[in-house]
């Protein structure tokens, strides 16, 4: 068992923490048992998985499937784990994991989410998570938002980001014309507009185009869409969390196709 935290590998586990790290290694964070169970469900490879005694004995069988998949098994203790997960209070496992070529979402696509310059793993890790349960072919972010592979991005993810494709974009202007190219029509959403997200027809090929949390789409990106429409709100209220945002048109595009 490992005890110290001063320990090579535990050190080596404890600086994927940071985006540099991650991006030089190119590899990252897993952390949760339910992470660990949708990353053996579809088969992504793990490195090295650390959990504590308590954690093995009360998962057997994903111990026994994680002895068949994984390269290296540590046990550790309390301390290890809390050293290197980044939750307040971890449930007793974290893996090291390579980082993959993402599966890049289709063009054209039924359903496609392009955000633009999202800087909150939990909103982002949402959004990746409503995008899933709505049905949406892929997501796109641009390279300047927080890192896919962000370990609250992951857990806010509640695994979906497993079977979601994703990408980046260094371009989303040229990304936006190729779907709309393909005859898919762009949506972005404003106060400025009489057209609420329910009177909209979304039931032919549509792309969610999403902006920063504070700032919003650029005029640029705004510019580009096909369609404004608004989330009516009450009077006091100015706006709503991205990540409310775009589950509540994803889930209308699901019904108006339902």
């Amino acid at each position: 068992m490992l005890t110290s935290t001063q320990n090579p590998l535990i050190k080596q586990i404890k600086k994927l923490q940071n985006a540099k790290e991650r991006k030089e290694t190119q590899l990252f964070l897993l952390e949760g048992t339910h992470l660990i169970q949708e990353a053996c469900a579809v088969n992504y490879p793990l490195l090295t998985v650390c959990c504590t005694e308590i954690w093995q004995a009360n998962h057997p069988e994903l111990w026994s499937s994680l002895e068949e998949k994984c390269d290296r098994l540590e046990l550790v203790s309390d301390e290890v784990i809390r050293s290197i997960a980044t939750t307040v209070n971890p449930d007793g496992i974290v893996a090291r994991a390579p980082r993959m070529a993402l599966k890049k979402p289709p063009i054209p696509a039924s359903l496609t989410v392009v955000l633009s310059t999202i800087q909150d793993p939990g909103n982002l890790g949402t959004m990746i998570r409503a995008a899933a349960a709505a049905g949406v072919d892929g997501l796109w972010v641009s390279r300047d938002s927080v890192d896919l592979d962000n370990p609250k991005v992951l857990r806010a993810s509640a695994g979906q980001w497993f079977r979601l494709p994703m990408g980046v974009s260094d371009n989303l202007a040229e990304l936006i014309a190729s779907y709309q190219q393909q005859g898919v029509q762009v949506v972005s959403t404003t106060s400025q507009t009489k057209t609420s997200y329910w009177d909209a027809d979304l039931r032919s090929p549509t792309l969610i185009l999403l902006g920063n949390e504070g700032a919003g789409l650029s005029q640029d990106l705004a510019a580009l869409a096909d369609l404004q429409v608004k989330i009516p709100m009450a009077p006091a209220v100015e706006s709503l969390n991205v990540a409310t945002a775009a589950a509540l048109i994803l889930f209308e595009v699901r019904r108006q196709r339902s």
